[in-house]
């Protein structure tokens, strides 16, 4: 059996047959994840398949730390929260909009430009380390103060500060690189 950094390290080469392996022997289980985490199928194998797309799109580039298991697991888990967070927003600006009794409409540049945004958005997340990208989340997207979200996960402020100024700098890298 070939280890993780021979399977990432042939991915890398662009070895289709080991990317459908892996596809094939992580789909179902993180189909599984996804739904667990929305309980929505169909937006879960929407989420896995994105997923995958990416990492051979970015297949030359791809940096995995941990194990390769623990990352599909991690990349879903935060695509999942970057998911629910969108939807939170989606339904918000829905609610605003129908009590304002106000149609728009949607330019199309606009929307492409928001949808890659987003994409990049979510890239970034499944970047950093899980704890990270979980303060992240946590403050922007849940709208936490630091010490509510030291307080929900048992951590210092300072940790919570710490990983928010790393989850910043990263997201300052990646964006200005656009």
């Amino acid at each position: 059996m070939i280890g993780d950094s021979e399977i990432i390290g042939r991915i890398r080469k662009g070895d289709i047959k080991q990317f459908e392996s892996l596809f094939r022997s992580s789909y179902v289980s993180l189909v599984r994840y996804a739904k667990s985490l929305i309980s929505d199928h169909d937006a879960s194998e929407e989420i896995v398949q994105e997923l995958f797309y990416r990492l051979w799109q970015n297949r030359e580039k791809i940096k995995i730390e941990s194990s390769l298991n623990g990352y599909l697991f991690r990349s879903v888990h935060n695509r999942c929260l970057h998911y629910i967070g969108h939807n939170k927003v989606v339904a918000r600006h829905a609610e605003e909009i129908l009590s304002e009794n106000q149609g728009f409409a949607d330019n199309p540049s606009e929307i492409l430009q928001y949808r890659e945004l987003q994409d990049k958005v979510a890239d970034i997340l499944d970047s950093l380390p899980e704890r990270c990208g979980q303060i992240f989340y946590m403050s922007r997207f849940e709208g936490l103060k630091y010490n509510e979200i030291a307080e929900r996960l048992s951590v210092s402020v300072k940790t919570v500060e710490a990983n928010m100024g790393r989850a910043l700098r990263a997201f300052r890298k990646e964006l200005a690189q656009q």
